[in-house]
């Protein structure tokens, strides 16, 4: 090997180079941007509405009453009502003095006189003033994401703007090579699925990249290792400073942690499973800490179909497909395409295990 390729000392343990990469990393700037672009964005304020609706609104179609008319009304026992109460639509402000909604059914309606035929308990019927929304409870709180759902309750809210914190990727290839493209694009995706903006950079020249200065960080995808070609760690290096170079992380081994100036910096293997692997502990540990995450990612507990064997001293990663309660793992150390097509979920045994046994309930994590 020649004093120019890279070359790996030690492999940090993970839970070390988790520790590191929070110590490099610090919230961005909150930016108020409209709601509907915040899919996946950070929340940096709590999002409140006013309150909805300012008046008791009808929840369904029917006659807008005030129940204490049809106290024990019945088809045998019809009620006469003094007038023919106002017909109301779903939506509709209840008219004064009512506080219920009934069905069509429950009013018989004959040549311009009515008769109570049901009773009804008092707020039936109705959406109260106040109960859709309240300032005093947040739709959403500052460290949550914003969700698909989430969107559409803005919009019915009539909340236009919303303050959230967005980091800004640079992500690049470590050069001109086809084979990192499933890689870069994996990395891409899932930045841009978690609110991030994201901003791709010719993998020609990483130098370049390192310096942008409008990225609130940078992931290099590939060069991690110790190829001939791989010199991602070294630009790093001349550049600013690698701290970590190797990860007791199984696959993913090769990846690198640094920062350029204030600036985190995390090199990603080239190769798709190890960089799955990278990206599901650090790369989404670095996006949560730059929006300020306070939400946990879901997991859900399933029971193995068979054992996992793991060797002491790595952690590892396995994907696993989940169905109904149990997991079957797919695959260890190298992830077939077809295990990555089949998984669902993913295990992260801990360095200190030799892996479970099957019939063990464990943590899974939700799949990308």
């Amino acid at each position: 090997m020649s004093d120019e390729q890279q070359h790996i000392a030690r492999l940090t343990p993970l839970h070390e180079a988790l520790a590191a990469l929070d110590t490099l990393v610090r919230a961005v700037t909150p930016r108020e941007i409209d709601a509907r672009d915040a899919l996946g964005a950070v929340v940096a304020a709590d999002v409140v509405a006013g309150p909805l609706p300012v008046r008791a609104m009808a929840l369904r179609d029917g006659f807008a009453v005030r129940a204490a008319d049809l106290d024990g009304a019945g088809g045998y026992a019809p009620i006469p009502l003094s007038s023919v109460p106002p017909s109301i639509e779903a939506g509709d402000e209840l008219p004064q003095g009512m506080d219920t909604v009934v069905a069509p059914a429950a009013v018989v309606v004959a040549d311009g006189h009515a008769e109570a035929v049901a009773p009804v308990a008092p707020g039936e019927g109705v959406i109260p003033a106040r109960s859709e929304s309240d300032p005093a409870r947040p739709l959403r709180e500052a460290g949550e994401r914003i969700r698909g759902a989430d969107i559409a309750v803005l919009a019915a809210a009539a909340v236009g703007r919303v303050s959230v914190r967005q980091p800004c990727l640079q992500v690049t290839a470590a050069r001109e090579d086809l084979r990192l493209a499933p890689a870069l694009d994996f990395v891409m995706r899932d930045c841009a699925a978690r609110g991030c903006r994201v901003q791709r950079r010719n993998g020609r020249d990483v130098d370049d990249v390192l310096l942008v200065p409008e990225a609130d960080a940078v992931v290099i995808v590939g060069g991690s290792g110790v190829g001939s070609r791989d010199r991602s760690v070294h630009a790093l290096a001349s550049k600013g400073q690698v701290v970590i170079h190797g990860i007791g992380l199984m696959p993913g081994e090769t990846a690198a942690i640094g920062h350029v100036g204030s600036r985190p910096v995390i090199v990603v293997p080239g190769q798709l499973d190890a960089a799955m692997a990278v990206w599901l502990t650090l790369g989404r540990r670095l996006l949560g800490r730059l929006a300020r995450l306070t939400e946990s990612e879901p997991v859900s507990m399933r029971t193995l179909t068979r054992k996992v064997t793991s060797p002491v001293g790595l952690a590892e990663i396995v994907p696993v497909h989940r169905s109904g309660d149990t997991a079957e793992p797919l695959a260890r150390q190298h992830w077939p395409l077809w295990a990555l097509a089949r998984a669902n979920g993913w295990l992260l045994v801990p360095a200190g295990s030799e892996g479970y046994a099957a019939g063990s309930t464990v943590a899974i994590n939700e799949w990308p």
